[in-house]
């Protein structure tokens, strides 16, 4: 285990989490970026961004236990495991790579826009859904072929995508014009343009379907939304930590997690339909990435730079 000083201490007087460990990661002390993880077979998937890579970490014997390689400038990752598949979003080749999660080989490259980003599967149609940030569209992959199947323009520059299992639809936050956009996979057509009132940036997207509530990161004036997907209204703004970036939700607990680019993490009990935020403090720099695993309850961390190497910061509830 890495030993953090000082400095590189998580701040927990205001938060209601224990520090467990810091992991080492292999690699330079460039970023990290998404994390995706597959809770049938504990593994996270987190991508080094800066070294183009993604690492595999073992959650059940805390260890990292592999790493793929030319994926690069790696953003978004996102594990399948009905489908034994990993994608990640290498914006250094503006692709879509396909991963075997037995293997651990890529085994398929894919065009992926200008700047591909975030992603979301839509399982009915066997479909693919990536942001293409500076492109201003959606790219839809279909997984079956691992073939591009369209490309939807939504107007704007794109934030994150979600899936929402209730509606199975698909919805993409379009932060340079405050909307959340709603596709249909069926036939890939957007549905609806849902305004987000006080929105700036909106680029973190999450849904909480059986809640019905999608929760919204807004990185421009740090704000957390709160939209009643039944209605498409926003009904609740938080203030949260400095540039609001990754959000996981630990479903079991109703432990919302909102990390930012300040090293800042907003902490939100969810109970139905009722938001109360319950702690809020510094994780550590650039702490901008969260997941978590439901069964333990566990939050990850991926630091690009503790006592001089990148670290996985495993925190708990206490």
């Amino acid at each position: 285990m890495a030993t953090a000083t000082m400095a590189d201490a998580p701040s927990l007087r205001d938060l209601p989490l224990k520090h467990l460990a810091d992991v080492p990661l292999p690699g330079r002390t460039t970023r990290l970026d998404y994390e995706s993880y597959d809770p049938e077979r504990h593994l996270l998937f987190i991508a080094h961004l800066g070294d183009g890579e993604i690492i595999v970490f073992d959650t059940s014997s805390s260890r990292v236990v592999g790493k793929i390689d030319g994926v690069s400038s790696v953003h978004g990752v996102l594990a399948i495991p009905e489908l034994s598949r990993v994608y990640a979003s290498a914006t250094g080749t503006d692709e879509v790579v396909a991963i075997d999660e037995t293997t651990l080989k890529i085994v398929a490259r894919i065009p992926g826009g200008h700047y591909p980003d975030g992603m979301a599967y839509a399982p009915e149609s066997h479909k693919l859904y990536v942001s293409d940030e500076t492109g201003k569209t959606e790219t839809v992959i279909d997984v079956r072929s691992n073939q591009r199947a369209a490309t939807i323009a939504l107007g704007g520059e794109v934030g994150n995508t979600q899936y929402d299992p209730i509606s199975h639809h698909v919805f993409v936050n379009v932060q340079s014009r405050s909307e959340l956009v709603q596709i249909d996979p069926k036939t890939d057509a957007i549905v609806a343009r849902i305004k987000l009132p006080g929105a700036r940036g909106n680029h973190g997207l999450l849904i909480a379907p059986k809640q019905s509530l999608a929760f919204i990161a807004c990185e421009d004036n740090d704000k957390l939304l709160i939209l009643d997907m039944r209605t498409r209204q926003v009904v609740r703004s938080f203030n949260v930590g400095g540039d609001p970036d990754v959000m996981t939700f630990d479903a079991v607990a109703g432990t919302l997690y909102v990390a930012g680019e300040a090293g800042i993490v907003s902490m939100f009990k969810v109970e139905g339909a009722t938001v109360v935020k319950i702690g809020e403090g510094k994780i550590g720099a650039n702490a901008h990435v969260v997941a978590v695993d439901a069964a333990t309850h566990r939050a990850y961390f991926p630091l690009k730079d503790v006592g001089g190497r990148p670290v996985l910061r495993v925190m708990a509830p206490r």
